[in-house]
């Protein structure tokens, strides 16, 4: 089978094709996006149809959702195979999501219940896995100095979000639409495992955040794009996962020697040991291996699905604990494969269970790793992918 990439740098793409070529897949690969972020999506058509029209391919691939890539399949009568792994992917929204040549495969299944029903033949649930096989290579292959520079009691690696906060553009708002926000904001960063935010905007409170929002984002297309959903994914979404990663760091740092891997802005939490950013193949394998406890705080756009951190995390043999979402349970065994938080506190008291408990941690990493080794690999979801996709 001859498939077409479209590439744009996601972390998973490497991963991916690799689990294609272990099916004996041909893969070509289109990187121009990786070089161009300004792209334009007429741009991205022309570069596609010209492929299309040069060589026999039987499927588009990408991650994420293109509706530029999707018209340009319903126009070859091509499968168009797309795999959403972040939250928001507004482009889910656009109308071309009913085309009948997608193939849209969404891995939190909120989102999946909420996209479906557009195209119900054609968009499937399907979990996030992992590419264990490359993590045992980096691990096995990493110098004792490497371990020991990786090591860490707790740590978390991934952005604060603070430079992904829109919603702090917001200007000037009336203390009755700032109130309310502050207190919805609030009240969902206490709640795990169910997203209400979006249930709790009415009309007139979006119109007055637009009204006090500059360049409020509307999609370039035709699309079944809200602002409602626009606030609440886009905006608050985000801005609530800062506020929480926030106070989860500080929480850590100021109780355990806490190590964090990011290039967002850390000096307001001194007691945080920030290490830049890390390589994504080469060192956070053994980051999380090397890390007695790895936190997993899920971005709260993320409503329901386990995110690609916790994935990596257990194929890496490292001990997760995690924020509660509504499907750990559903493809996980809690205090077996991994562990959950419910609250603040619960958190630091599991921190300091589990650093004192290194055989019953130690085990819980074992049986994360193994479970995922047998049953959430990229091949394994990649070959649900590619039946579904075919049957």
């Amino acid at each position: 089978m001859n498939i077409l990439f479209y590439r744009y740098n996601n972390i998973c793409e490497p991963d991916i094709i690799a689990a294609l070529n272990e099916f004996g897949y041909h893969v070509f690969e289109i990187t121009d996006e990786i070089t161009n972020k300004g792209i334009s999506a007429q741009e991205s058509i022309r570069i596609v149809s010209d492929f299309l029209l040069e060589r026999p391919i039987d499927a588009v691939f990408s991650i994420n959702f293109f509706p530029s890539l999707s018209e340009v399949c319903n126009i070859f009568k091509l499968r168009y195979l797309c795999w959403i792994v972040d939250s928001p992917v507004m482009e889910l929204y656009a109308t071309s999501i009913k085309n009948p040549y997608n193939r849209v495969f969404i891995f939190d299944r909120v989102l999946y219940e909420e996209i479906s029903p557009l195209n119900p033949d054609c968009i499937f649930y399907l979990p996030l896995g992992t590419n264990v096989k490359s993590k045992d290579n980096i691990i096995l292959s990493a110098s004792s100095g490497e371990c020991q520079k990786f090591s860490a009691e707790i740590s978390f690696v991934g952005s604060l979000y603070t430079e992904k906060c829109a919603y702090d553009r917001l200007q000037n708002p009336p203390d009755y639409l700032n109130g309310y926000l502050n207190a919805i904001m609030d009240a969902q960063q206490k709640i795990y495992g169910y997203y209400f935010i979006e249930n709790v905007l009415t009309d007139e409170i979006v119109k007055d955040f637009k009204a006090h929002f500059p360049y409020f984002y509307s999609f370039p297309a035709e699309s079944y794009l809200t602002d409602k959903i626009t606030l609440s994914q886009l905006y608050i979404g985000n801005k609530i996962t800062a506020m929480e990663r926030l106070e989860t760091m500080k929480i850590l740092s100021e109780n355990f020697t806490t190590t964090i891997y990011t290039a967002s802005d850390t000096s307001t939490l001194p007691y945080l040991h920030n290490k830049g950013l890390a390589k994504t193949i080469t060192e956070m394998p053994i980051i999380f291996h090397e890390s007695k406890i790895n936190i997993n705080t899920t971005s709260k756009a993320i409503r329901s699905a386990l995110p690609l951190r916790i994935w990596d995390i257990l194929g890496s043999g490292g001990f997760v604990l995690s924020n509660y979402q509504e499907e750990i349970p559903q493809l996980l065994t809690i205090g077996e494969h991994l562990d959950i938080y419910s609250s603040m506190d619960e958190l630091a008291d599991k921190c300091r269970y589990y650093l004192s408990h290194d055989k019953e941690r130690k085990e819980i990493a074992e049986n994360g790793y193994k479970e995922v080794r047998e049953h959430h690999t990229y091949e394994i979801r990649l070959a649900k992918l590619f039946s579904l996709a075919f049957q």
